[in-house]
């Protein structure tokens, strides 16, 4: 196996933080490594190190020589004043420099810059990577390839970094959430993608069905360890809890024995012989293995719910349109009590505008949203995040409650709450601004809950909250005494927590499914390839239809004509173009001629294709 990456003795630490040391690895050609770890655990900073965003304390970074590596951040940075195809294309080597040639040209429609842009593409046999740039753009549904970058979205803007990852073939991808703002279709076809390519591949992504597919091997931090796994994420499961199962019984096998050694410390004279040194200092070590015992609280959330009266949430015939855009027509629906819905479609079909209807943040234009008078809403969502950087996590919870009531009727403090969210006392105390994007995700979600909800609506969850967090975050949800309304890109979660689906296909139609993603997803590939089926037989029989008429009929007087015109016409047509790649190619001409010709070159191309297209069809008749 080839050596990519090599990462030897990094240390890097914030102030008194530190996030690792002396930590060691390889990554070869083919693997593809996904990074495991709690929130603040420092994931997103070894892809900066690595990808030279920022610096270790110690240490080094080796790549093998000549090697082309791409970096995706969480939060990418793009040229404002370009377009989305300008940025795609941003690096500045020769194929990037003449694909952006070519764009301008063709936007400014300037027939001079054309023409040499055209010949530049030729000479570096960049068409190939201009239409597979085309290909993935459509993809991730980045259609208006002329838009300025300005004008995007958060999920945009992170789809046309990835989208410039991709493009620019590389050997080796560092990816920070890669995941994050795609839609399920566009999680699966990246997958596919990344398998299909064979790129070598450093991530830290919290979606674990793309973990499974995707990833080779896992690399777990825990307690500021590192620890290799070769095998995908159920692999890493599995591996993991055995490693887990044998350290704890080292641990107890080490504190039974710390007991003993203390007895004897306890009765040993203060004059100690050689024997009794070796001993005293085994004690020590026996003392340290015995301390190293797990702090695997996880989050354990079990906040009462307010009480939910019969009536919850009643939707009656509601629309709503954005100028000629039907995002909801003439819908109806009625929650039930312990509902647990999910909420798919592709992006721009209505989901976040659903939300907000039905959270009254937006009125629709016609229809009617009665909610029940016991209705207590929660709303996690993205762009709803409104913590100040300058309070301590503390003071965010007493914000909400000095004290939280648990399912189970027991009173705990803020305090204690924010401690079941794995915020340590000296966390507590620090300023919101010193935490990072997981963990605020986290404080976030802690402040919905405490307003004990009985109606939770998670937009995203999953982007920025770690696995371990979301585990149990999960098994909280199923036990809900309350509707959940999930709108997630990540099947493992939507699998775990959702009985039902709405899917919003567009064009204001929504649809129920009774069952969960994976069952969705198996239906409906089994409906594609049901409908594919269908038009291959419908197609079979036209064209045997179709091909036993033309046996049996002869060609028309006037198909005749019209056949030794064509043969005439394509003769006449071919001989102009050979003149004309004569005179552009002598260096002759003026410049403006130059032009003329180029343009009537271009018609003749079209004219002589659509004249020996009919051609064919009509000896065909002549021929059947």
């Amino acid at each position: 196996m080839i050596p990519y990456l090599q990462v030897e003795n990094l240390t890097k630490s914030f102030g008194d933080l530190e996030l690792f040391k002396d930590i060691k690895l390889t990554i070869g050609q083919d693997q593809r490594v996904g990074i495991i770890a709690r929130n603040g655990a420092g994931k997103s900073t070894l892809l900066k190190i690595c990808a030279g965003k920022d610096t270790a304390d110690s240490g080094n970074i080796i790549f093998k020589s000549d090697l082309h590596v791409e970096y995706l951040e969480q939060e990418p940075e793009l040229i404002e004043t370009a377009t989305v195809i300008e940025n795609v294309f941003a690096s500045n080597d020769k194929v990037a420099n003449a694909i952006r040639s070519y764009e301008k040209a063709l936007t400014n429609d300037d027939k001079a810059l054309l023409q040499h842009a055209m010949e530049e593409m030729d000479r570096l046999s960049a068409w190939d990577h201009e239409v597979k740039a085309r290909q993935i753009l459509s993809k991730l549904r980045l259609d208006d390839f002329h838009k300025p970058v300005s004008q995007l979205s958060g999920g945009q803007r992170k789809r046309v970094a990835l989208a410039s990852t991709l493009i620019n073939n590389p050997d080796f991808l560092i990816l920070d959430e890669p995941t994050n703002h795609l839609d399920l279709d566009m999680v699966e076809w990246l997958e596919e993608y990344l398998l299909k390519n064979k790129i070598t591949i450093l991530m830290v992504t919290h979606d674990r069905f793309f973990l499974d597919r995707v990833c080779t091997d896992i690399i777990e931090f825990d307690q500021k360890q590192l620890y290799w796994y070769k095998g995908n994420y159920a692999y890493f499961l599995e591996k993991r809890q055995e490693r887990i199962s044998y350290q704890n019984a080292e641990v107890e096998k080490a504190a039974n024995l710390l007991r003993k050694e203390s007895e004897w410390m306890g009765r040993m004279p203060q004059a100690r012989g050689t024997k009794a040194k070796y001993r005293i200092d085994a004690f020590y070590q026996i003392q340290e293995k015995a301390s190293q015992r797990r702090n695997d609280s996880e989050v354990e959330i079990n906040v009462k719910s307010s009480r939910l009266g019969k009536k919850v949430l009643e939707i009656k015939s509601i629309s709503k349109s954005f100028g000629d855009k039907v995002i909801l027509k003439d819908f109806s629906y009625m929650f039930n009590r312990t509902e647990k819905l999910g909420i798919i479609g592709q992006n721009g079909t209505g989901k976040s505008t659903f939300l907000n209807i039905i959270t009254g943040n937006l009125l629709p234009d016609s229809g009617i949203v009665e909610p029940g008078e016991t209705l207590v809403v929660g709303y996690y969502r993205q762009e709803g995040m409104k913590i100040r950087e300058d309070q301590k996590v503390i003071d965010v919870a007493k914000e909400i409650a000095e004290v939280v009531t648990l399912g189970d009727g027991k009173v705990l403090t803020a305090s204690q709450f924010l401690n079941l969210f794995l915020f340590a006392p000296e966390t507590q105390y620090s300023f919101v601004s010193k935490l990072s994007g997981g963990e605020k995700r986290r404080l976030f979600l802690l402040t919905i809950l405490m307003r004990n909800p009985n109606f939770l609506i998670l937009d995203e969850p999953t982007n920025d909250l770690d696995i371990l967090t979301l585990n149990v975050l999960e098994d909280y949800l199923r036990n809900f005494a309350g509707v959940v309304i999930v709108v997630s890109h990540d099947r493992h979660f939507m699998d775990k927590v959702v009985d039902g689906l709405l899917v919003f296909e567009g064009d204001g139609e929504i649809s129920g499914f009774p069952g969960s993603y994976s069952d969705y997803r198996e239906w409906a590939k089994e409906n594609e390839e049901n409908q594919t089926k269908e038009i291959k037989r419908s197609v079979d029989k036209s064209e045997k239809s179709r091909s036993e008429r033309e046996k049996v009929r002869k060609l028309t007087f006037k198909e005749k004509q019209e056949l030794e015109t064509t043969t005439k016409e394509i003769a006449k047509l071919e001989a102009e173009k050979v003149q004309l790649e004569t005179e552009i190619s002598s260096g002759s001409l003026p410049h403006n001629e130059i032009t003329q010709k180029s343009a009537r070159y271009a018609e003749l191309m079209k004219l002589i294709d659509k004249k020996s297209e009919r051609w064919f069809e009509l000896t065909e008749i002549a021929e059947g």
